[in-house]
């Protein structure tokens, strides 16, 4: 009967020992199996472990899932001197769980140091470019060299930088109007030049219209003359056969238009004498001008 109570003893270090040596690896976690501190083996796989009892053996345990990390507004200035106010955010995760172990330990320690890493890449990258990079589709390459620029030097923590977006770029509240006086300055010269290069082809149309104008006048005019021309020598030569079938019939008719031009007109007037020739053909039998 003495003995009982020291078997039961026994059997409860015993279960104690067992319980303590059992550990569980949940599947969002890897854990450290450490030995007096030190590292002894490394356990990633979910799922039941053994160990020693402490104080032979002690975890750790680490996230395995993929981290945020927030930055705060950081003001950078890019290779335009026309400084930004940037918002970004990148998400990482544990790696090498002695090495982050043995370099910062805790996650808030290391949330500090990643936060100065992404910084310094963000000032590092987007110095190096002109705001208008940043502001446009580039920034997805941007994104992508920060990464790869903030992932050398994570690793040395153990720690992988899965991504990094750039959440928003803004020029700063007093930068604003002066950028928006020289947008609009911009706009209002690319405007001018618009027009006036608008002006230039209405004036080299309206000068090929005018030419074409001129050569369609004297083109025209040119015509105009041949046609003429070949109309008076029809009537010179109808008037010439007339001539020659009956010359005092032809100085008549002749005579007849030439009354009619002179007296054309309700104030027309003639001083002549009655006896000029050019009366001939009105003068009566006895020598008088007929009326």
């Amino acid at each position: 009967m003495k003995r009982a109570p020291i078997i039961v003893a026994i059997l409860g270090l015993v279960v104690v020992a067992v319980l303590s040596s059992v550990f569980i690896v949940d599947q969002r976690q890897q854990a450290l199996v450490l030995a007096f501190g030190r590292v002894e083996r490394v356990e990633t796989e979910p799922g039941l472990k053994f160990k020693f009892p402490p104080p032979f053996n002690t975890v750790e345990y680490f996230e395995k899932r993929i981290l945020s990390l927030e930055t705060l507004e950081l003001e950078v200035t890019p290779a335009d001197d026309r400084r930004l106010v940037v918002d970004a955010f990148a998400r990482w995760r544990i790696t090498d769980p002695v090495k982050f172990r043995q370099s910062v330990q805790t996650e808030i320690a290391a949330l500090s140091r990643l936060r100065s890493i992404l910084e310094a890449s963000l000032r590092a990258v987007l110095g190096s470019v002109i705001s208008d990079a940043v502001l446009s589709e580039d920034r997805f390459l941007l994104m992508t060299r920060i990464r790869d620029t903030a992932r050398k030097d994570a690793l040395a923590l153990g720690v992988d930088i899965v991504d990094v977006r750039i959440r928003r770029a803004d020029l700063p509240q007093q930068n604003l109007q002066a950028t928006y006086d020289r947008m609009q300055a911009e706009r209002e010269r690319e405007a001018a030049d618009e027009r006036a290069r608008g002006q230039e082809a209405a004036q080299r149309v309206r000068a090929s219209a005018d030419r074409q104008a001129v050569e369609l006048v004297s083109e025209a005019q040119r015509e105009s003359d041949i046609i003429r021309g070949e109309a008076d020598a029809k009537r010179n030569a109808t008037f010439a056969e007339a001539f020659g079938a009956d010359p005092n019939f032809f100085e008549f008719y002749r005579s007849m238009q030439a009354y009619r031009k002179a007296i054309e007109g309700s104030k027309s007037s003639l001083v002549i004498t009655p006896d000029s020739e050019f009366f001939e053909y009105l003068k009566s039998g006895d020598g008088a001008a007929r009326p």
